[in-house]
């Protein structure tokens, strides 16, 4: 376990991303569960943001996840919120309802007490795109504000990681 990042950290980062989104010509929504918005006002406060951020959902209730972004209710029943199929959904959710290229997602626990069977600290972020769908599984540490904080970090890094498999000379798809 890596140590929470500083909240610098993603607003450094979000700074990058947005002008690599300019560039390919392609906009961004946000369905934030436990980072409650914080990933889009990550993106939204680099200046040039409204070339590409669409919006988000903090969809923070299983029922509107369900919805509002069309994740499956007997997936949400069978397995709870905190799992790579829900993360996944999410995403595809996100990119249909606000209409943008790539999707974001963050769901997970935390704090101060477990949830859905899972630990604090267990987080899945999902990012979708031209890539594909990439999901990772996060078991972080530390209170609250540290876990929402690196989860932040963590989904931004995963699109950074989408961006970058983009090869320029196809038109933003492809892989390299």
């Amino acid at each position: 376990m890596s140590p929470a990042p500083a909240p610098s950290d993603a607003a450094e980062l979000a700074a990058r991303l947005v002008p690599l989104l300019v560039g390919r010509g392609l906009t961004v929504g946000t369905a934030e569960s436990l980072t409650g918005g914080l990933v889009c006002a990550a993106l939204t406060a680099v200046p040039g943001a409204s070339a590409v951020v669409r919006g988000g959902v903090v969809a923070y209730a299983s029922e509107v996840k369900a919805s509002v972004l069309g994740v499956d209710p007997d997936l949400l029943a069978r397995e709870g919120a905190v799992c790579a199929p829900v993360a996944a959904q999410l995403v595809d959710g996100v990119r249909r309802l606000l209409g943008c290229d790539v999707g974001l997602s963050t769901t997970g626990v935390a704090g101060p007490d477990p949830a859905d069977g899972r630990p604090v600290g267990t987080v899945f972020v999902g990012a979708a795109g031209p890539w594909g769908i990439l999901v990772e599984e996060l078991a972080l540490t530390g209170d609250r504000e540290q876990i929402r904080t690196a989860s932040v970090l963590a989904v931004l890094t995963l699109l950074r990681r989408g961006l970058e498999n983009l090869r320029d000379d196809v038109g933003g798809s492809g892989y390299r």
